[in-house]
């Protein structure tokens, strides 16, 4: 009797383990065609029972649907595992997505490449669309070939720049991916990186290299070092001297020589007053605390004016001396005007003095 009933419990654990397992929300499930009409598509699931797409997603996915006939076999996911109607409720829309999404992490993962569409531009890069997915290349992410090296940084120029290459493909590989936030961000310098490498190989920092400026913007100018390398001598870099502009000291197309000071993630970061001789060394020889000097007002900034003492060396007279007295420094020092000045105190190693004005 004992062996019967374990018989049954047998048979009963064993259909029990044969039944299909009910579709869940969030499945990707594959279905034939059986009914189609302009409100809703019905799909045979086998075991999983009958499922139907509503026709408000043709709206949406005209593409997707506008070549399917009866008997053409698709995927869908589910939203509803039964519904009031008792189908099984799909959606064409999110299967294609959770596939873009899934070739997405797939192509971040082996590292690939991929072809992307742009379809805007704005000031902070470029909108892109990859298999119907809107993602971003940011403008700091493009090659040195497509970067905008735009005279002066004019942010309205750059944007003109960039909408030069919308309707136009680039490769790029995908350096951020969130699906619960629908967030691509791509980048095209990326897919340089193993060139890039191999050109790196060739140089360190300390080296001594010789390139032509291929651009000046407001922050620095960029030195074309060999065909495949660009660097960048950021304006605090190019001379002893407070400068406004690049322009002021070099020009397009000009050759320089500066020297390597720092190589991160693929970026070479130049110097050009490395090699100009240091106006501040031995410095305290014909400066100190308590001398008076004469000094030209060269810029004003919101901690108070720089006054050039003589080439490469300046200092800084602070806006709050001035606050003190109820008044403000540009009332009281304009530009290019000379002035006797206090050396207050002085740090060669910081590059670094600082004046008081005297009345």
């Amino acid at each position: 009797m004992i062996k019967k009933e374990s018989k049954i419990m047998k048979n009963v654990l064993l259909k029990e383990e044969e039944l299909p397992r009910l579709p869940q929300e969030g499945d990707l499930v594959e279905g034939r065609i059986i009914k189609l009409s302009k409100t809703a598509i019905i799909l045979e699931l086998g075991p999983l029972g009958t499922g139907i797409i509503y026709g408000g997603e043709w709206k949406d996915n005209k593409s997707i649907v506008k070549n399917l006939k009866i008997g053409d076999a698709i995927s869908a996911l589910v939203l509803s595992p039964e519904n009031n109607d008792g189908y099984v409720e799909l959606s064409i829309r999110e299967a294609a997505l959770e596939k873009t999404w899934s070739n997405l992490k797939e192509k971040k993962q082996n590292n690939e490449i991929i072809c992307v569409k742009i379809i805007e531009a704005n000031r902070g890069g470029l909108v892109i669309d990859y298999l119907g997915t809107i993602g971003f290349l940011p403008v700091s992410q493009l090659s040195s070939e497509n970067y905008p090296k735009v005279e002066g940084g004019d942010k309205n120029m750059i944007l003109k720049e960039l909408n030069n290459f919308i309707g136009k493909e680039l490769k790029a590989r995908i350096i951020s991916l969130d699906r619960k936030d629908e967030k691509l961000i791509v980048s095209e310098k990326a897919t340089q990186e193993k060139k890039l490498k191999e050109n790196l190989e060739n140089y360190k920092k300390g080296d001594i290299i010789e390139g032509t400026v291929s651009a000046l913007t407001n922050f620095g100018a960029f030195i074309k070092i060999d065909e495949n390398l660009e660097g960048l001598v950021h304006i605090s870099e190019l001379d002893w001297q407070i400068i406004d502009h690049p322009s002021q000291v070099l020009k397009e197309n000009e050759k320089v020589k500066a020297q390597i000071i720092d190589i991160q993630n693929g970026q070479v970061s130049l110097s050009i007053k490395a090699l100009k001789k240091d106006p501040w060394e031995k410095i305290e020889k014909e400066y100190q605390s308590g001398q008076i000097v004469s000094g030209k007002v060269i810029k004003f900034t919101p901690s108070g004016a720089f006054i050039q003492i003589k080439n490469g060396i300046h200092g800084l007279i602070h806006a709050a001396e001035f606050i003190k007295q109820e008044q403000r420094i540009e009332n009281e020092l304009k530009l290019e005007e000379s002035y006797n000045f206090e050396i207050l105190s002085i740090n060669p190693q910081m590059h670094k003095m600082s004046l008081s004005l005297i009345k």
